[in-house]
């Protein structure tokens, strides 16, 4: 937390300069508002969850998170209290007053930050005059029938309210910024800045409105974005007011950020504004203990999701679930944009390969991606209660030869083999063989879906054949639904099925950022990205040999889809080739990754967004010296000069055995010599405390 009449961040390693004259930091308080606080749509509650913790360090109870309210999630997610803030409070019993309903409390996650939620439902009352408000403000109108632009408009209201309460009637002369997460919060900045509060505004766009619809209709979005009408494409979708609200947001924010340079550049030609600052998404990053704990979780993990296979595939299963990998791809129901469909045309060219060159390697698919269903599938779930027949069945007969063998060898005798079991015991497995056999081919979903003759996932599968087949060398799993460790079919979280994996694969055509592969990355699971996701290009930056590290980025902006589709094909194939030893260094280098991604090292760009709102909402007050946002000079990852380089550059041309290992790897690959290597070619991760005022640096205390 900051401190002290005179603050100095030039300590942080390539931050500007920044001077505060006279100015006691408990007067600057830190208001975020976005629809995702306590309220789980997207990626945005990730990036303010896992964000929280390091802001809450930096700013105390000067911190405040503004969002709405649901009972369902006040109940489990938020501890109710009373605000230890004077203001605050005389703004809250303010606002209850005058007919609204406003929530406060501890949001229970890393932090513990307070938040305001204010109950949408509730004030729906002013729905017209609030609407006459906007009109005022930036002539833009909301057609009644768009139900999700409405409630935005209460909520937004409802926040430019309460901060008119605090900051003219109580904040005592506080300097307050209020930084708004995407369109949905941004009408609580239009109507703050209409009425000319005095906070400094920061606006973060994590995707444009327009860049999303395009591109799911297959546009070539990236090639084009300077010859788009943009308001003749965002009127044919009916999005014209959605899209006003965003752009009149991004204009009126004293700062605009969004998550990565591809986004900046879609947000220059769609929002007609180039980003001040690119703040990119990070994670809370927790190291074991034990180096290669992370290693042991895989293990526990893949072993779980061997016995949802056993079940699923019951009487087919003729492959080694020992030389299987476990693929998958998870997040919102985008086909197109989610890379969905060139996943699934790279798995039959991959199927093709692998039945080919009669490779024994068997890969299994997951789609975890949330659709409407109607319930489990009947024989989905006959599989999970035959595998678990079998395991009673198996344990039965084992204790009777057990206690049989025990007996025997207590009278000093070698058992008979063919008399140890009996009859009814031979009965008994003999039935239980029979019962797993199956005239039908193992599903491809796990539920009944709704649309299933025009989903385009299973019309793909139709199209490209891959039905589970003995003969396929590639399964694939269609599990519709959000993973929970109460479900009867597969009960594991997604953090544990995702540690259980060996791949995850995300070519997304549209992403902004990707906490998906990069959930994978902290924990150590090698993924398939592109460089039209945030994620991918800022690991291009940062590592020399992205592929070395386990970071596989499929180019779909230069190349052709079908050129595309090679690639990702030709990586998949090179990893079924990687040996058991290989596929574990590369684990150890994916996991090595993570301090990148740590909001310590990521938080300096959103406090340069902070700091620069304030010097041009208060320059008489704050003064930062022009100077571009922090650079990431100096963090790179340098290719690793050990083997496996790359996992099909390490294999001989034909395909071998996962299992066989190379007795010269030993030879090539020093774990602790290269962990230490990547260590020294890390900066130090940002410090949130500032050098004391007459500290002299040492040369390079700031730089690597």
């Amino acid at each position: 937390m900051l401190r002290g009449r005179s603050l100095s961040v030039a300590s942080l390693s390539g931050l500007p300069r920044w001077e505060v004259d006279d100015l006691p930091v408990e007067d600057l308080l830190l208001f975020e508002v976005s629809w995702e606080v306590t309220n789980k749509v997207g990626g945005i509650c990730t990036v303010i969850q896992t964000k929280a913790k390091t802001t809450a360090d930096e700013w105390g109870d000067n911190y405040f998170l503004i969002g709405p309210y649901f009972e369902h999630n006040m109940k489990t997610q938020v501890e109710r209290c009373e605000p230890a803030n004077d203001a605050v409070r005389r703004a809250v019993d303010s606002m209850n007053k005058h007919g609204c309903q406003v929530h406060f409390g501890r949001w229970l996650i890393e932090g513990s930050p307070y938040v305001v939620l204010f109950d949408i439902g509730y004030s729906a009352w002013n729905l017209d005059r609030w609407k006459g408000d906007l009109w005022e403000a930036c002539s833009v109108g909301i057609p009644y029938h768009d139900r999700e632009a409405n409630d935005m408009l209460i909520f937004g209201s409802l926040t430019a309210w309460f901060l008119k309460e605090f900051v003219t009637d109580h904040a005592d002369g506080k300097h307050v910024i209020a930084q708004f997460h995407e369109w949905q919060a941004g009408i609580g900045l239009v109507l703050s800045r209409a009425r000319k509060l005095p906070i400094a505004t920061i606006f973060t766009t994590h995707a444009t409105l327009l860049g999303r619809y395009l591109c799911a209709a297959n546009i070539d979005f990236y090639n084009h974005l300077d010859k788009f009408d943009i308001d003749k494409e965002a009127g044919e979708r009916q999005i014209y007011h959605r899209y006003c609200m965003e752009r009149a947001s991004v204009h009126c924010a004293h700062v605009f950020t969004t998550v990565s340079e591809i986004t900046a550049m879609e947000a220059e030609h769609m929002l007609k504004r180039k980003p001040d600052v690119v703040t990119p998404n990070g994670l809370n990053v927790k190291k074991f203990s034990a180096v290669h704990e992370f290693q042991n979780l895989h293990a526990m993990y893949k072993a779980r999701i061997q016995d949802f296979v056993r079940g699923h595939f019951y009487g087919h299963l003729d492959f080694d679930l020992e030389k299987t990998l476990f693929l998958f791809i998870a997040g919102r129901y985008e086909f197109s944009n989610k890379g969905a469909d060139i996943f699934l045309e790279s798995l039959s060219r991959l199927n093709f390969l692998l039945r080919m060159h009669k490779n024994d390697i068997t890969v299994v698919v997951f789609f975890i991606m949330p659709a409407k269903t109607n319930n489990f599938n009947v024989e989905t779930l006959k599989g999970q209660a035959v595998r678990k027949q079998l395991w009673d069945i198996a344990h039965s007969v084992k204790e009777k030869f057990g206690k049989k063998l025990y007996d025997a060898l207590l009278r000093g005798e070698i058992p008979d083999m063919n008399n140890i079991l009996d009859k009814d015991d031979l009965t008994i497995m003999k039935r239980a063989i029979f019962s797993t056999q199956r005239q039908s081919l193992p599903p491809v979903t796990t539920h009944n879906m709704i649309d299933d003759s025009t989903d385009p996932i299973l019309s793909t599968i139709r199209r490209i054949g891959l039905f589970n087949s003995r003969t396929d060398r590639v399964k694939v799993v269609l599990h519709p639904e959000f993973l929970s460790s109460t479900s009867p079919l597969l009960p594991m979280d997604y953090e544990e099925f995702v540690r259980g994996c060996h791949l995850g694969v995300f070519p997304s055509y549209y992403e902004p950022w990707g906490y998906t592969p990069a959930e994978c990355t902290v924990m150590g699971i090698p993924s398939v990205t592109t460089n039209l996701s945030g994620f991918g290009c800022f690991m291009q930056e940062h590592v020399a040999d992205p592929t070395a590290y386990g970071i596989y980025i499929v180019d779909r902006r230069f190349r052709s889809p079908d050129d595309s589709c090679n690639q990702l094909t030709q990586f998949l194939y090179g990893f079924c080739k990687q040996s058991r030893r290989q596929r574990i260094i590369q684990r150890n280098r994916t996991e090595r990754l993570s301090d990148l991604l740590d909001w310590r090292y990521l938080g300096r760009y959103y406090q340069h967004a902070r700091h620069l709102t304030l010097s041009r909402t208060f320059p008489d007050k704050f003064h930062m010296e022009p100077i571009s946002p922090p650079t990431t000079e100096g963090f790179k990852y340098p290719r690793p000069s050990s083997v496996p380089p790359s996992p099909s550059g390490s294999q001989a041309s034909s395909p071998q055995s996962s299992d066989v290992e190379d007795e010269n790897e030993d030879e090539r690959y020093d774990e602790e010599q290269e962990a230490e290597r990547d260590r020294l070619n890390i900066k130090s991760p940002f410090s949130l405390s500032h050098v004391p005022h007459g500290k002299k640096k040492l040369h390079g205390e700031y730089k690597n």
